[in-house]
This record gives C-alpha cells, structure tokens and sequence, in this order.
C-alpha cells in the first residue's frame, strides 16, 4: 500500500499502486501525428468551442481536486470520469487511448495517471493522443513554476507533455527520539549509513533501517546508486546493464543488512511489518509520502519522533543524487475541443496545495505549492522538526538517468529478485536475472536493448 496515500496531517488511506512510476528522462523520436509547425501550438488542433464541456479522467485519491475545482469553476462546464489511474501496472489510459485513436473520438480531454510513461507512446508518430504543452499551449512561467527535473520523465526531444501532479523524491526518515537517546549521528552517505546498521545489529538488535521487501525497492537503493538498468535512450531504445558496479555495491549494501538483519524483507504495509516491526523502525531511506502513509497511517509512530534527513548518497556522486517512488502526472489530450478549458484544469490542480480545506495528499510538483502545502505539514505539529529543508532539496536531485518505458520496473524486480530473495538467494547473485528479464519484456514490447 503505497504512492497515493495522503501525506497530510490526517491520513485517509494508501493506496496500492504498482505501476511504473519512474521519474527519469524519456527520449523518443517524432511528435504527435497530428504535428503542424506552423500552427500556434506546435500540433494540428481539433476545431474549437469555448463553451464545450471537458472531460476529466481522474483516480480516487485526484477526485477531490477535480471537485474542487468544479466548485471554484462554476462557469467551466466539467464532466469528471474515475477510473483506476493506471494503478498496479492496468495501462488503462494507454489502451483505452489507442482504441480511440482507431475508433477517431472518445479522447478525454484530460487524463490523470499514477505512472509517467504516457510520454513514452503518447509522442510517438501515429499516435498523436497526447498535446506539447510548452510550444505555447501552457505559459513557459508555469512550466518553470515545477522543481527542477520534474518535468523531465514526460519530455521528449524538447516537447514536455505533461504537468506533473506531485514528486516522490526519496529522502531519509528516521527516529529522532532514539538516534538522540542511543547517541547516533544522522548518516548523509550511504557508506555512513552501512557502518551504522552495523552498529545498531550489534548495539539494537531487532531494529531495522531499512526495507528491501517491495517492489520498489530498486527505486529508492538502485535508481539512487546511479545503476544502469533502466536508462531510456531512444522512442524504443533501452540500455540495461545490471552488471554494472553502482549495481553491485546496492545489491551488496541490500545483502549485507539483511544478513545482519537491520533490514526487513517484510512487504512495508503488510500486517507483519506493523505488529513485528513497526515500532522498531530506527532509519527508512524512502519517499516524501512515507511521512502520512507510512508513520502516521500505518505505523501509527506516535507525534514528535520522526524527522526527516537528507538524500543518502555515494561518497563518489558529485553532484549527490537520489530516487523517486512514485508521483503522478496529468495529461491533455491533442484532440480537445476546449484546450483553453483544459489547460485551465490542470494548471490549477497542479498549482494548489489544498482542496476544499485538506491538504493534497501528496508533495505537490509545483514549487510554490509545495512550500505551502510543507507549512501546512509542519503546523500539524507531528514531526520532530522541519522537514521542509530536505524535501525541498530532494525534489531536485533525482537522477534523471532511470527512465520512464511502457512496461513496470516493479513488476519485474518482484518476478525476477523478490522472487529469488524469498528462497535464500542474494540480491547480487540475482542481478543476472533481473537483467534478463528487463532485456525480455523490452524486446516483447518493440524496444531495441543496449546491454553494455
């Protein structure tokens, strides 16, 4: 249970979404089909009526916003459609998107995902499904309003598709109240932060820094180690390569604290990690939505412990960078016949930090309305001290070098190492397998792989 959980002081619930939610540059080749240079926005557009309603697709946890605005918007006429957001891997939009491109209508005229690879299919030429936003259909003053890189997964050879919803930049959680009481020092590396869960083994047995037993697990220890396995270089081109050392040294830094067991294996919002472990939660290298869903909701750590540090990294890494799980985008679609009204819609659930009263329930991606929604966040009084300096940092030092493709990164990872780590196997010894496995669920889809 994870990425859309709320994030704000109270917690409502989390939801279980395993797509593919890289946060990487995509690159691809050709624009829209319906591409016109010579037309005011960069793509042919559909004939258009002012007065038309726009239809909205929107996940569960984005319903309130869409409301929301249909209330401070009562001269936009609106139709709102929930669907399942593209959670676990559906590729819903994707699908539903290609049978309306053969069918010639049906487009919603926005559409909200929990991934951020509609870039990868929607840019293609033959497609046309999804409109450039920043050759003029969206001011270039809101678009530079987002942090730095955060609209990099939905950018294609210049053209940005995208306006993000909200980041999951990884950073550090941990108990302040015990690393005070036991005398430890925050580690800023993750050298330091191996060298402390040899300590905590050896000093607090029982008490973990860490979690490897989720499918994302390689978004936060692999995509913030640099490891290549991921790394998008063309429309349908990959390179992967696993074998690569900033692989090995995070599956090596996996295998050593499971062996001294300070990290879990146990599925994060599982019932056995909250009643086995759950209060024994030393350190967590994770996302921004840990704070609501996970210590909040799930754990239920009590007010005034947990703190937030910054991004681990590797001594060598200049500049340092870290991962990201997770975080949604909206898209608007190049047939609209209302685009002013559509990019109206997504400018302003992307610029608001809050929706009828409760908070986004996510970090929004949206500079300003971050730093709104953090103060908010900290008025609640449940962190043990600002957290906004770190998050604020974090948003903007995601690698942008694990990319956003077609298939899930997740799925893969749990098929090919959760699967061996369950029967004894070392995460390196897997690495071949989850190489190959990349390799073949790219070539299935029409990806051309590079594997050095």
């Amino acid at each position: 249970m994870r990425r859309g959980g709320a994030l704000g002081v109270v917690v409502t619930a989390v939801s279980v979404l395993l797509a593919a939610c890289s946060g990487g540059m995509s690159v691809g080749s050709g624009g829209p089909s319906l591409a016109d240079k010579n037309s005011k926005y960069g793509f042919k557009t559909a004939a258009q009526d002012a007065g038309s309603a726009i239809t909205v697709w929107v996940d569960s946890s984005r319903l309130p916003a869409a409301k929301a605005f249909e209330k401070a918007h009562p001269d936009t006429k609106i139709k709102i459609v929930s669907y399942d957001g593209g959670a676990n891997g559906s590729n819903t939009f994707k699908t539903k998107s290609h049978l309306y491109d053969r069918a010639g209508s049906g487009w919603p005229d926005v559409a909200f995902t929990t991934d951020n690879n509609a870039a990868s299919w929607g840019s293609l030429s033959g497609t046309g499904a999804l409109a450039p936003l920043n050759k003029g259909l969206v001011p270039s003053s809101t678009l530079d309003g987002f942090a730095t890189g955060a609209l990099a997964p939905c950018t294609v050879e210049g053209m940005t598709y995208c306006l993000r919803n909200d980041l999951a930049q990884n950073v550090l959680w941990y108990n302040k109240s015990l690393m005070d009481k036991w005398g430890y020092e925050v580690p800023t590396t993750w050298e330091q932060y191996e060298q402390l869960a040899d300590r905590v083994a050896t000093e607090h047995p029982g008490y973990v820094v860490g979690t490897a037993g989720d499918a994302w697990a390689p978004e936060i220890y692999m995509w913030g180690s640099q490891c290549p396995a991921n790394h998008v270089t063309g429309a349908k081109a990959i390179a992967v390569n696993t074998s690569d050392p900033k692989c090995v040294r995070a599956a090596k830094l996996l295998d050593r604290l499971i062996a001294n067991k300070t990290m879990s294996t146990l599925p994060m919002f599982g019932p056995e990690f909250a009643k086995e472990q759950g209060d024994k939660v030393l350190m967590l290298p994770g996302p921004s939505w840990f704070g609501g869903s996970l210590f909040q909701g799930a754990l239920k750590t009590p007010k005034g412990q947990i703190a937030v540090g910054a991004p681990l990294h590797w001594a060598d890494q200049d500049p340092p960078v870290t991962g990201n799980v997770g975080g949604g985008a909206w898209w608007i679609s190049s047939h609209s016949k209302n685009l002013a009204a559509a990019v109206q819609f997504a400018t302003w659930v992307t610029t608001h930090e809050s929706f009828d009263g409760e908070p986004a329930p996510t970090y929004p991606a949206h500079s300003a309305a971050a730093g709104r929604w953090l103060t908010a966040q900290q008025a609640g009084g449940y962190y043990a001290q600002d957290i906004a300096p770190p998050l604020i940092a974090a948003a903007g030092m995601v690698w942008p070098g694990w990319g956003s493709v077609e298939f899930s990164q997740e799925a893969l990872w749990a098929k090919s190492v959760q699967a061996g780590m369950t029967r004894g196997e070392s995460v390196e010894s897997l690495l071949p397998a989850w190489q190959k496995t990349i390799e073949q669920e790219a070539q299935v889809l029409g990806y051309k792989v590079r594997t050095k």
